[in-house]
């Protein structure tokens, strides 16, 4: 009876939900064209009709439709084999698009939180510090603010960590996800190849390129000289010219700004440490977890990031929670001072996105330098946590 009531009330809620949506979707539809969301729907919209998803005035024509009120297009920059998960934004109105991908977004945020928790949780429920942390993680409000895919990228990281033993096939295909965006995952593709190699696991192999493969069969389908249209996109946006908001970009514009290349130096030496890392743990690998360390060092380390792709390190940030959670009678004065810096900085973030300061600003640029530092604090109390 209970079971019923609740299925009932469920129901009775999605009801009242798809009503105001409903009666709202004019309001919904001017509120979500600034968004960098309808870039996405955009791109799904003209490649449904076998058109260039990446061309820019195709894509300005299209977003002015709906409202937008730049010159300056939103174009899709990830690589044609991401077409796949925003292909079916294009079968909706550009309102409708942005509730489906928000729903999207929020459903991947749970899936993530509640697998994160069977990898790094104890029996039982998650305590209040590890749901907190969570969901105020500050790339996670970002994300869901500007409708970007940062939680995407995180549900396939996740769900890597989690298949990766058991089922090899299966996680070499859901790492066609994190791969949407591969600059973020530098130090993290380095060791899966040689793990890959090394350990001759050719199923994980054998399910990544599959997925691949049907990935740019689909752009293909839609768009044959989609590959081009993407490299003449890349020229045509003259990304060496941009200020990019991340540590990196942020190096070069105070030191190098005339250098391009100078941006992936700290990739470089992401990947360099990779290698040192892994050489130090590789008899006891295991990528729940190692894995969070490279993601920390990847994102520290990408020469191309916003905010809200820092979703990825979730993992690391909450196995941090846990470990420091688990030892919390015997901490000191020090590590209770040192612990509550790091949330008042986590505080400062989300005060900024409260105040609606652009990506672009690059006042942002040290969020991957505070969730670096915390990992590497709360890894003091591992063994700690352990006993």
């Amino acid at each position: 009876m209970r079971r019923m009531l609740k299925v009932i009330a469920g129901l009775g809620v999605l009801a009242a939900l798809a009503w105001f949506l409903a009666a709202h979707q004019n309001q919904i539809r001017h509120s979500v064209v600034d968004r960098d969301s309808i870039a996405y729907w955009a791109a799904a919209k003209i490649l449904l009709q076998h058109q260039n998803p990446y061309n820019a005035q195709s894509v300005l024509a299209l977003e002015q439709h709906q409202g937008y009120g730049l010159t300056k297009p939103l174009v899709l920059r990830t690589p044609p084999w991401s077409l796949w998960i925003f292909a079916p934004l294009g079968m909706l109105n550009v309102g409708w698009a942005w509730v489906v991908w928000m729903v999207a977004l929020l459903a991947a945020l749970l899936a993530s939180m509640r697998i994160c928790w069977g990898l790094y949780g104890d029996s039982g429920k998650p305590p209040a510090a590890f749901l907190v942390v969570g969901y105020l993680f500050a790339p996670i409000p970002a994300c869901l603010a500007a409708g970007q895919i940062g939680i995407v990228l995180l549900l396939g990281v996740v769900l890597f960590l989690r298949y990766e033993q058991r089922h090899p096939f299966l996680a070499g295909t859901v790492l066609l996800i994190p791969f949407v965006k591969p600059h973020l995952f530098s130090a993290f593709w380095l060791i899966m190849a040689l793990r890959v190699v090394m350990r001759k696991q050719w199923s994980l192999a054998a399910g990544f390129l599959a997925a691949l493969a049907v990935a740019v069969a689909v752009a293909l389908r839609y768009d044959p000289g989609v590959f081009s249209d993407y490299q003449q996109m890349v020229r045509q946006a003259a990304i060496q010219y941009e200020f990019i908001p991340a540590l990196s970009g942020v190096v070069r514009l105070i030191f190098f700004r005339r250098f391009f290349w100078v941006q992936f130096v700290p990739m470089g030496a992401a990947v360099l440490w990779a290698l040192w890392y892994y050489r130090a743990n590789w008899q006891s690998w295991s990528w729940p977890a190692h894995g969070p360390a490279l993601l920390v060092a990847s994102s520290l380390a990408a020469p191309y990031a916003w905010l809200s792709d820092e979703a990825v390190v979730l993992p690391a940030v909450l196995l941090g929670v846990l470990w420091i959670y688990r030892v919390r009678k015997k901490l000191t004065l020090t590590s209770n001072l040192a612990i509550f810096t790091f949330a008042c900085l986590e505080f400062l973030l989300l005060l900024l996105l409260r105040a609606r300061i652009p990506f672009a600003t690059g006042i942002y640029f040290w969020s991957s330098l505070l969730w670096t530092a915390w990992y590497w604090y709360a890894r003091r109390f591992r063994e700690r946590a352990k006993a």
